[in-house]
């Protein structure tokens, strides 16, 4: 009887206990944002960092995996150009080395995975170029 008892009391405390538990990251956590938002026309190098916005800290370990600059915030998404990861000094920051073709606001499209991570951190960023 008492084992019952405990053995009901335990299946009602579950959900109640799975619920309060703390949450783990999603993918939702995390975010690229620019360096600079600003790049000159001609050869450029983009800067970006991956947050945690749990922390505010940089994501050092994220292997990035999917590119694109173009400039479809200007109605020319058409207008493509080639970008290519480039080493970085600073811990957290990405470096992405790309040819500017023209003044004017440039999308850059990134893709990642982090480490313990299900899932894909995907975002866009706008470059302003030139001016």
């Amino acid at each position: 009887m008492i084992r019952t008892s405990l053995a009901r009391a335990l299946a009602a405390a579950l959900p109640a206990l799975a619920w309060a538990a703390p949450s783990h990251a999603g993918i939702e956590d995390y975010r690229f944002e620019l360096v600079q938002d600003e790049a000159p026309v001609g050869d450029a190098v983009i800067a970006v960092r991956l947050i945690d916005t749990r922390s505010g800290q940089p994501v050092t370990d994220a292997v990035i995996f999917a590119r694109r600059l173009d400039m479809a915030p200007d109605a020319m998404e058409e207008m493509a150009t080639k970008v290519a990861q480039v080493p970085s000094t600073e811990p957290g920051i990405y470096r992405f080395k790309a040819h500017l073709g023209m003044q004017g606001r440039w999308r850059l499209s990134l893709a990642a995975k982090v480490q313990g991570e299900a899932g894909t951190v995907e975002d866009k960023l706008i470059v302003q170029a030139g001016r």
